[in-house]
């Protein structure tokens, strides 16, 4: 029989316990200021996790290290152009990366004040992505940019700044070029709309592509203590950081104590190796934070101005 009055016990103020009131939320209240509403909040899970990613961001760019904003063109059919173009107007990012997606609604936008068609009815009576001056501009302006030297993204970028674009000063790409931040885009052949047209040379592209990859892996290699932030891109930007982090490092650059963060809307297997874990094993710090783009992105831009 087991004998009860043998069991060891120890007092409760003496545990290490992993929830403490310090870290409490702040009850609500009516009419406050958005950096009082984000200083009420729990210290405890995402929220620690993001206000972490916001003093690492606030660091970088007052440190002048790098902050790389990397996104899939979700984030632009999401509306949220302008709060990416005030990151880049409060010179917080430093480097731009889309996938070819990214180019084309950012030229719709800039274009004629809208984008995303419904792939469905198009896609039955075979017209899905067959707008002619979606494809015709970002292909003529890659063909003439990168015959000149330029990377892709920073041919097309240039372009738009240089036409009579009605809605241009919505356009992500149009401040890119206004704040000379790079913009590095990297395309996977076949997967985007313009690639069905007369007006497509996939060697420029591939070409224009490369240089894009080369200027990011320039940027990689001084990344230490500098921020990557990766908003709904879960294919392309997790592997193209992958090899420019590993070039980087092959050509002997210490890449090691920097921050990345993964924000998307589910989890996705390869953002989390490719970001938030294996360029991390050595240091630094990976996260991964979920929750719908039209929320989370305005929530971390915010504070990252307010913390400025």
């Amino acid at each position: 029989m087991i004998e009860l009055d043998r069991i060891k016990r120890f007092s409760l103020k003496r545990r290490r316990s992993k929830v403490n009131i310090k870290e409490f939320a702040s009850p609500p209240k009516r009419g406050i200021r958005f950096l009082k509403f984000y200083n009420s909040l729990p210290l405890i899970l995402k929220v620690k996790d993001i206000k972490e990613i916001v003093e690492a961001t606030v660091k970088a760019k007052q440190n002048k290290k790098p902050v790389i904003f990397m996104c899939g063109a979700h984030v632009i059919k999401c509306g949220l152009n302008p709060v990416v173009i005030e990151l880049i107007k409060n010179k917080i990012i430093s480097c731009l990366c889309f996938n070819g997606a990214g180019i084309i609604h950012d030229f719709e936008i800039a274009f004629c004040g809208k984008t995303s068609e419904d792939v469905a009815s198009s896609l039955e009576k075979g017209m899905f992505g067959m707008a002619k001056e979606t494809a015709d501009f970002i292909n003529n302006a890659i063909k003439e940019g990168v015959e000149r030297g330029l990377g892709l993204g920073n041919a097309v970028a240039e372009k738009i700044a240089e036409s009579s674009l009605k809605y241009k000063k919505l356009s992500i790409l149009f401040y890119a070029y206004k704040y000379k931040i790079p913009v590095c885009v990297f395309v996977a052949i076949g997967t985007d709309v313009i690639h069905q047209h007369p007006s497509f040379d996939a060697s420029l592209t591939a070409e224009g592509s490369k240089r894009d990859f080369y200027k990011l892996v320039e940027i990689i290699k001084n990344l230490e203590k500098g921020v990557v932030l990766n908003f709904g891109s879960a294919v392309i930007m997790p592997e193209v950081f992958l090899k420019a982090l590993n070039l980087a490092r092959n050509l002997g650059y210490k890449v090691k104590d920097f921050i990345s963060a993964n924000f998307d809307m589910i989890y996705h297997y390869r953002p989390d190796q490719n970001l938030v874990k294996r360029p991390h094993i050595r240091g630094g710090k990976g996260y991964y934070l979920v929750g719908h783009h039209e929320i989370m992105l305005p929530f971390l831009a915010q504070a990252i101005i307010e913390k400025l």
